[in-house]
């Protein structure tokens, strides 16, 4: 219901400060037109939207970035993410890609996900094609909606201002009116995703956020603690209610119960999950990071495919909306390695490279982040990186499975930006002679060429990136450092996108091996590894952590890719699982990061009876290391640990 005007509240005036050197630049009556916070102010004047509204709705959606008019991973263009997913469709969903077997236990046949076909691009939902209807509000073009700023942003305004009409409501200068035109904006088919977006934007609204964009200008918009929006409007927007269904999720985010199915389905096969009794039977340790290379109804049809493979959640990018599929007892198989899987969660982030300059809404990324908080604290998971991992940092089970392993979410994740959302920013914690770095690069600046988006050998877009590239000596024209795992003849790495053989990622920690100038060296896949970190624009943080080394009298060690028991822990009926080393050693005098200390386990679940399944826990420990871009398994009898 309208609050009658004599209690109406205006927007507080944008506080505009000044900009980097050429380009314009604010003064005290206002942004200066040419400027970003000036194309806001213009947008929002011309359609009669508050400001802070319009910058709260782009900030939620972009962090106010253009990403030089390439699409998000949903085909989402511009500041104000307006969609046109039509015209970026990926050619396959990210299960697809390689012979990962999902769920990486060898007691059984490799599970490989199938090709699943895309949705024709009259089937995608209107929230993927918001560009079309912006286009025919503002009278721009889809062209200048696509890479200009200016004409996003007025597409934005245009949107908002018609979804205020639609609703009967004038276009009120006070923001808390605008409630139910937000909640109309994210796209959500669901009240409670609708209330949860709309939730978001009016708490950016009410804590102020000022950052400097993609294109060197800083935006700003001012806090307005004391708005108090009018959220009876999301009654009169016609969605339907929340899915009722048992979801372990946190009362802050909108979740639904979507199941994966637990089934039979022929020859004593079936899928797509197993029924577990965690953390009872095992301790829940790790938290993996996906994205989908699908869209999202792509995604819901192969998690609830029996024949497929599986994972706990998938988050929706449009709005951060998420459903969840397996519960958190059970193991779900979406990693590539079957210890992992038995003691993760995973979380399937909706996206598709389409484009090399590929990005991930605010939205999806707060959401996320608060979901994995809530895992974290219910299960007592460390937030760092040895526990909140991507998939591109899950070991290969055994050297032949090492170069079928999974790369996502790649290099374009802002693993700096997360850890923020999760309460752990990435800062420095020792002096300039600690033994121990954490990999943080600036995300916008830092953008390393990539090569292989689009074809193979030609160079990505540039890009902003959390992952440093590793030499072999302190200079950028020395050879990347070998990974004679993923290529046992010896090749060189490569700058290949997808190649984790050189690269190292924000938050990932490694011990210090030699500094030199500009040049820091790190113990990385038993070799050194040089990386480029000027003191002026550092790539890493000097870091405390514990490390550990192989035991005096030893010249190497062998590292796993998983951590099963010793052989004489197996009862009778339960195979033996080999205890098999991957292609690397771990030489006296190196040192790497540990993660944590785990009991050998291997949890035996070959039937669909669950009564057949059972856990092996043995005497043997090992410690979990930040060996290179993947994290690896030591035995613990095999090093000695001191502090970095």
């Amino acid at each position: 219901m309208l609050r009658s005007l004599s209690l109406r509240r205006v927007a507080p005036a944008l506080l505009i400060l000044p900009l980097v050197a050429g380009v314009p630049s604010a003064t005290a009556e206002g942004p200066a037109a040419g400027s970003l916070q000036g194309q806001f102010a213009a947008a929002a004047e011309r359609h009669g939207v508050p400001p802070s509204v319009l910058l709260a709705v782009s900030y939620l959606q972009s962090r106010w970035d253009a990403h030089g008019g390439a699409p998000s991973v949903t085909g989402g263009y511009g500041p104000m993410h307006l969609t046109d997913a039509a015209g970026a469709l990926a050619e396959a969903p990210h299960h697809s890609e390689g012979e990962e077997d999902a769920r990486g236990d060898d007691a059984r046949a490799p599970r490989v996900g199938a090709e699943a076909p895309l949705p024709a691009a009259g089937a995608l939902p209107a929230r993927l094609r918001t560009l079309e209807r912006a286009a025919a509000l503002s009278g721009r073009s889809a062209e200048e909606l696509r890479t200009g700023t200016a004409a996003n942003i007025e597409g934005g305004a245009a949107l908002l201002a018609a979804a205020q009409r639609e609703a009967g409501l004038p276009a009120s200068a006070d923001p808390a009116d605008w409630y139910g035109a937000v909640a109309r904006y994210s796209g959500a088919e669901d009240s409670g995703t609708a209330a949860v977006y709309a939730d978001e934007v009016f708490d950016v609204i009410r804590s102020g956020e000022s950052r400097r964009t993609d294109s060197g200008q800083l935006v700003t918009l001012p806090a307005d603690p004391g708005v108090a929006p009018a959220t009876g409007q999301l009654a009169a927007l016609g969605l339907r209610a929340p899915a009722k269904g048992p979801v372990e999720c946190p009362p802050t985010v909108a979740c639904e119960w979507i199941p994966a199915p637990y089934e039979e389905f022929g020859d004593g096969d079936y899928g797509n999950h197993d029924k577990a009794d965690r953390p009872v039977s095992q301790s829940i340790d790790y938290i993996v990071i996906h994205d989908t290379e699908a869209t999202w109804d792509t995604t819901l049809k192969l998690v609830r495919d029996p024949t497929y493979v599986s994972w706990h959640y998938s988050l929706r990018s449009s709005d951060g909306h998420i459903a969840q599929h397996v519960p958190l007892k059970d193991v779900g198989w979406h990693a590539g390695n079957w210890f992992v899987n038995a003691k993760s969660v995973g979380l399937e982030h909706e996206g598709f490279l389409t484009s090399p300059d590929s990005w991930y809404t605010e939205a999806m990324y707060r959401t996320s982040a608060r979901l994995v908080r809530y895992l974290a604290q219910r299960y007592g998971i460390p937030l760092d990186r040895q526990h909140v991992l991507g998939h591109d940092n899950v070991p290969g089970t055994v050297a032949s499975t090492i170069r079928t392993m999974h790369t996502d979410p790649g290099p374009y994740w802002d693993w700096a930006h997360y850890f923020r959302l999760l309460g752990r920013p990435i800062t420095p914690s020792a002096g300039p002679d600690a033994g121990v770095v954490t990999i943080r690069p600036d995300y916008v600046a830092h953008r390393p060429v990539y090569t292989g988006c689009v074809k193979a050998g030609e160079a990505c877009a540039p890009h902003g990136s959390g992952a440093v590239r590793l030499h072999t000596a302190p200079s950028a024209d020395a050879p990347l450092v070998k990974d004679i795992g993923l290529r046992p003849g010896g090749q060189d790495s490569t700058t290949g996108v997808n190649d984790t053989g050189a690269r190292a990622s924000t938050g990932q920690s490694y011990a210090v091996a030699e500094r030199r100038g500009e040049w820091t060296a790190v113990w990385y896949l038993g070799q050194k590894a040089w990386f480029h970190n000027p003191k002026e624009e550092p790539t890493a943080v000097n870091a405390r952590g514990r490390v550990l080394t192989p035991r005096e009298g030893l010249a190497s060690v062998p590292v796993y890719g998983r951590a099963y028991p010793e052989a004489s822990a197996y009862p009778a009926g339960v195979p033996v699982q080999s205890v098999s080393p991957l292609p690397y050693r771990l030489l006296a005098g190196q040192r790497y990061v540990v993660g944590g200390l785990t009991p050998g386990e291997y949890y035996f679940a070959p039937v669909f009876d669950p009564s057949g399944h059972t856990v092996v826990r043995g005497q043997e420990e090992y410690y979990e290391i930040q060996f290179g871009h993947r994290v690896a398994f030591v035995k613990a009898a095999d090093v000695r640990v001191s502090q970095g």
